[in-house]
């Protein structure tokens, strides 16, 4: 299949071997027009997303290692599909049926990510891959019970969709054998002037439609409140650079070192995906449309980005040179009632779906 003469494709390449000597692989999407997008089987991660500006010159995206070897060691989960539990869990534990569960504390007292062996540090197998009228790639992860403390085996897959029109979906669904906690999201670092442009994404303008956030108390976890966005810096409604405003004094701002919080989207969980965040970069002017069907985004300007880790471009990440957008169930929601179930039954299917709409303006 074929729209206006467009094929897309799929092709699969080596990426290097794990220390037992697994392989990895680096499923490449094109949709012939000059977006492309690779996604690797350690983690389910998207290595990199290369995007045409307003000129056509195309530009990768996403922060992301050359090699291997930079995901092995990587702190900062690029491009990662990151679970059980993206985000934190209070205390590293929750109860669920009446026992509690124990979790990897692996962010001070907290679990973060899934903890110390999340999904993002798995290899992933290849479920299929194909082209046409679009490019996609099925990644499938099985997760037994006990895995990080968690309850339950859990079946996951990752499908990956480029079509013409340069828009990348991410949907993850899951499902389970016994009770248990889930929370999947996509953790890409965006620059839309290029990871190797040597410019951080401070000019980058970002739109979150959203009128409340949840504060959070030092360690990342949400104190309980649902916080209006009016009169603070925590207010996206109108497009505006989130890097360098005024109001870096803010408590809230100070306690995370930055940006590291979850805004709460209209509508809770939705059908069908939609407009949630718009992030744009006045010189290239590429910008991308977020669409979502979760309750809540979570915004991460790249603070502890280290400086000491080389990119692809050979340069050192730097805080801010690549911002994270990413839809999610409220962090800690496994012990905070108030913000609904984290809880995934068996004969239900889990689904967090995003779409990635590139474009310049």
């Amino acid at each position: 299949m074929q729209r206006d003469g467009v094929v897309c494709e799929t092709r699969i390449e080596p990426f290097g071997h794990l220390p037992d000597g697994r392989e990895v692989h680096a499923l490449r999407l094109e949709n012939g027009r000059g977006f492309v997008a690779t996604v690797i089987t350690y983690g389910a991660r998207l290595q990199s997303m290369l995007v045409p500006d307003a000129a056509g010159s195309v530009a990768d995206v996403v922060l992301g290692y050359p090699g291997l070897a930079g995901y092995l060691s990587d702190p900062a989960y690029l491009g990662a599909t990151v679970g059980r539990w993206a985000n934190r869990i209070a205390g590293a534990k929750f109860s669920l049926g009446g026992e509690e569960f124990v979790l990897a504390s692996n962010d001070g007292p907290n679990s973060l990510h899934g903890g110390t062996q999340g999904f993002d540090a798995r290899l992933w197998t290849i479920e299929s891959h194909s082209g046409g009228e679009s490019a996609t790639a099925v990644l499938s992860l099985f997760s037994p019970d006990g895995e990080e403390g968690f309850p339950g085996d859990v079946r996951v897959r990752a499908i990956f969709t480029l079509d013409p029109d340069g828009r990348l979906a991410v949907e993850y669904q899951a499902v389970c054998d016994g009770p248990t906690m889930l929370n999947l999201t996509h953790h890409s670092y965006w620059n839309l002037r290029g990871e190797a442009s040597g410019s951080d994404a401070r000019e980058q303008e970002l739109t979150i439609h959203a009128d409340a956030f949840l504060p959070i108390r030092p360690g990342g976890i949400p104190t309980g409140e649902f916080r209006d966005v009016a009169g603070t810096p925590f207010d996206f409604r109108q497009p505006r650079q989130p890097l360098t405003h005024a109001g870096n004094d803010d408590a809230q701002l100070q306690v995370a070192g930055g940006y590291d919080h979850c805004w709460t989207l209209a509508g809770g969980r939705t059908a069908e995906p939609r407009l949630v965040a718009t992030l744009r970069d006045p010189a290239s002017r590429r910008a991308v449309d977020l669409c979502s069907d979760q309750p809540g985004l979570q915004f991460y300007g790249g603070n502890f980005l280290s400086g000491e880790r080389a990119g692809k471009c050979g340069r050192v990440y730097r805080p801010h040179d690549g911002l994270a957008l990413e839809p999610q169930l409220f962090p800690d929601t496994p012990n905070q009632p108030a913000f609904g179930s984290g809880v995934l039954e068996p004969g239900e299917t889990y689904r967090n779906r995003m779409i990635w709409r590139f474009y310049c303006d």
